[in-house]
């Protein structure tokens, strides 16, 4: 059964700009910068017959590129912080693609996703790391901005099972 999700990938050279964030955090496990991307659409563990029409169904969205833009860092898990990311702009034609992908999903009988959409680049996962600490660490690194980049396809995902994902594996690609 494989675990899906749709995304954008991050070029190299941003990847390269984003991964200089790395270091200086106790308790972080730092994603690789060959797994970063912007998640559009968690799915989850599919069989393979779902994930084959999702596959076919992705291929009917049409939109034109989309320009991402990294915006310093955030936290999510507040009190328990729980990882840490590069927030990516949240621009009308981004939220639209996540849109399109959110209704798609739903029109196949998945779920809908519970979270609000955050455009985001995870880039550490956190295990007993506190408030005050990770607090310093985006304030010391907070403000750095990587280059933007035209998004000129997303693609579908896999990832093996394990405890944060990784290493994730473009199961198909489709143009913007």
């Amino acid at each position: 059964m494989p675990r899906l999700f749709t995304g954008l990938e991050i070029p190299v050279d941003v990847g390269a700009e984003i991964a200089s964030l790395r270091g200086g955090l106790p308790n972080a496990r730092w994603i690789d910068p060959e797994d970063y991307h912007v998640t559009l659409r968690f799915i989850g563990d599919v069989g393979v017959a779902l994930a084959n029409e999702i596959a076919h169904e992705l291929d009917a969205i049409r939109r034109r590129e989309i320009i991402v833009a990294i915006e310093g860092l955030g936290v999510f898990g507040g009190d328990k912080p729980r990882s840490i990311y590069a927030r990516v702009a949240a621009t009308e034609p981004l939220c639209a693609l996540q849109g399109e992908h959110e209704r798609l999903m739903r029109r196949i009988g998945l779920a809908p996703e519970t979270r609000r959409f955050t455009p985001h680049v995870t880039l550490a996962r956190l295990r007993g790391a506190t408030p005050e600490s990770v607090a310093a660490y985006v304030e010391s690194r907070g403000s750095v901005r990587a280059p933007s980049f035209r998004a000129q396809r997303f693609a579908l995902f896999s990832s093996r099972e394990s405890t944060g994902g990784g290493p994730y594996r473009v199961e198909a690609d489709y143009p913007l």
